[in-house]
């Protein structure tokens, strides 16, 4: 297998400014007065953040951190910190008991079904966002990036279920390297994970690391290879991505709506 592809870099000073602007004008656009993200301690949180302050100033960005019980105190450590270096206001909202109180009132719950049950907590998270968000103006920010859209790798109206994704354009590499330029470089010494369950990294369930996952969907989606062509350089890994690609393409779009035009009546 050959893994010689790899993510070109990014003119990074010029992927700031744009961000930056297209956070400003989004905002504006929306009549809104600032952002709120779910600061998490990970990577992605941190620097939509910090391109979020960079955009419109430390006093229009709202944190919010929102444990469960598979947060390890490192997460809550780092969260604070990088609030603490932006010096933008955290509130803290642990998710814990208003999960379990989801779990209680669903009949047949299982916690024993990982996805299910794990995906109750972003889904949770969404819904502390988006009341801060109404409650004070502001919009959603999110903390997706392209690896994660384009495999799909979020939960649907979870974490997916945002306003605007300012890191939207960055490959999982990219954004760790603009961390590193941010300031912000211990932060990509910590796996990604969502810890929806104890153990949970994102390279464990995605079944290879970031820097090879990235290296396909570079070729997929950049390169415009032919699926054979990247199926011989990179083999299992190659299937993974493409499986994940496939199955999760629904999560990019909107609810499909029937044609009930009068032409199609018509048919």
């Amino acid at each position: 297998m050959d893994h010689r592809i790899v993510v070109e870099a990014v003119d990074y000073d010029k992927a700031r400014e744009i961000i930056a602007s297209f956070v400003r004008e989004y905002v504006a656009g929306a009549g809104s007065r600032g952002v709120v993200v779910g600061l998490s301690g990970g990577v992605d949180s941190t620097v939509a953040a910090a391109l979020a302050v960079e955009a419109l100033g430390r006093g229009r960005v709202l944190g919010v951190f929102m444990p469960s019980v598979y947060t390890p105190p490192e997460d809550e450590r780092d969260a604070y910190e990088v609030a603490r270096r932006l010096g933008i206001e955290v509130l803290r909202v642990d998710v814990t008991p208003i999960a379990e109180t989801f779990a209680k009132a669903l009949p047949g719950y299982s916690p024993d079904d990982r996805i299910a049950a794990g995906n109750i907590l972003p889904r949770v998270r969404m819904t502390i966002l988006y009341y801060y968000a109404n409650r004070h103006n502001l919009l959603v920010l999110g903390g997706g990036d392209r690896s994660e859209l384009l495999l799909g790798y979020f939960t649907k109206y979870g974490d997916g279920g945002v306003d605007l994704l300012p890191i939207g354009g960055l490959y999982k590499v990219q954004v760790r390297e603009m961390a590193r330029r941010l300031g912000f470089g211990w932060i990509t010494e910590k796996p990604s994970s969502p810890r929806l369950w104890r153990g949970h990294t994102a390279e464990g369930e995605l079944g290879a690391p970031y820097e090879v996952i990235d290296a396909v969907l570079y070729a997929l989606f950049e390169r415009k290879m032919p699926l054979e062509e990247v199926r011989a350089r990179f083999g299992g890994v190659a299937e993974l991505v493409i499986s994940r690609v496939r199955a999760n393409a629904h999560k990019l779009k909107p609810p499909p709506v029937p044609d009930l035009s009068p032409a199609r009546r018509d048919v």
